[in-house]
């Protein structure tokens, strides 16, 4: 089995570590091998010495390397990383299908997810462990653990909801997990006890981006499309209506800007599929772009610079159904699609309705 790969670049990894820089946010994970402990870059712990640091480029790394998530910065709360950004399609088109299930306690496991992307198992592990320095079934794990986590921490759902919606065959392998990783039952890691909640009658989870994010703008965007009917927008929060096979719910999204994230809120009645919802949400407003790269980018063309500078953090939003380009875009030819081409879009269709 390979190593989980290191960022070889230590001393801007520690120096982000030691001033909190947010925007490694995501992007870096701190192990810290004399607590075997995983942090994120702004854990406000007191940052360790440099040569008890090893640094991952993404949580799964970190934790297939044997280190634990932190209590204290929590990484399954981190912005997730914008991985069209220098990394593989293969990888991106990937991760979309894991963060939905595919490789929850399947037996087919990764040469069935190869196939489903057109390549061979060996390829696929290997463009894993070079853009994220962790296998597949690695990062499947580590998203179930600290989706798990996420659900113990913000929800009061029953353990056997948590292991359900968090993808695991059943609660004695759920149990042995965070008993192997945090020498406790998962029940010890709920921070306090209230009433039960239920999928559905609602739960609501904390999703994190990195600023600026232009709510405003994401909503105006959001009211223009096609699907009114499943969609409205009242006093700042989206609602919408979904079916996923042959079931019904409904997800409500609320802009939390004092903490950089938005509050979601699914009403359905499978709690399996909680993480497939949460994967479109995040699709749909765009929560993991590296929006600060993308303007810098754009704010070249003296055209979209004073309207980047008006609007700092307007974001394309993204289809609940499927991952496709904006419908203005050249369809016939989507592999010449490129993220930033929807962005300098948005801001030009914003700029000229408000003309």
């Amino acid at each position: 089995m390979e190593m989980p790969a290191e960022i070889m670049d230590r001393e801007a990894c520690y120096r982000a570590l030691q001033s909190h820089d947010a925007r490694f946010d995501g992007r870096v994970f701190v192990g810290v091998t004399s607590t075997g402990i995983y942090c994120r870059p702004i854990c406000p712990a007191r940052p360790p010495k440099f040569e008890n640091c090893r640094f991952f480029a993404s949580a799964a790394g970190a934790q297939e390397a044997g280190f634990r998530p932190c209590l204290r910065c929590r990484p399954e709360i981190a912005p997730e990383l914008a991985f069209w950004r220098g990394s593989s399609n293969t990888v991106s088109r990937a991760l979309k299908l894991i963060a939905e299930g595919a490789l929850d306690e399947s037996d087919a496991g990764v040469e069935a997810l190869a196939e489903r992307l057109g390549v061979g198992g060996r390829q696929l592990r290997r463009l894993f462990n070079q853009h994220l320095g962790a296998s597949p079934i690695a990062v499947a794990q580590t998203r179930r653990v600290l989706f798990a986590k996420q659900l113990i921490h913000d929800t009061q759902l029953p353990m056997t909801e948590v292991a359900l919606s968090a993808g695991f065959g059943s609660v004695r392998r759920f149990n042995e997990t965070f008993a192997k990783m945090f020498g406790r039952p998962p029940s010890a890691l709920r921070r306090k006890q209230g009433p039960t909640d239920s999928a559905r009658e609602g739960v609501t989870l904390r999703l994190s981006y990195r600023p600026p994010y232009d709510w405003p703008g994401m909503l105006e965007a959001l009211k223009q499309r096609a699907a009114k009917r499943l969609e409205r927008i009242e006093e700042g929060i989206w609602h919408r209506q979904i079916e996923l096979d042959g079931q019904r719910g409904t997800v409500s999204v609320a802009h939390l800007a004092e903490r950089s994230a938005v509050a979601v809120t699914i009403r359905f009645p499978e709690v399996r599929a909680l993480p497939a919802i949460v994967a479109r949400v995040k699709r749909v407003f765009d929560l993991g772009a590296d929006i600060v790269t993308i303007d810098t980018h754009l704010a070249r063309d003296p055209k979209l610079a004073p309207l980047i500078a008006k609007r700092p953090g307007l974001r394309a939003p993204g289809d609940w159904d499927r991952d496709l380009p904006p419908a203005n875009l050249d369809s016939a030819a989507p592999a010449a699609w490129r993220p930033w081409h929807a962005y300098a879009e948005q801001h030009l269709r914003l700029a000229s309705h408000a003309a």
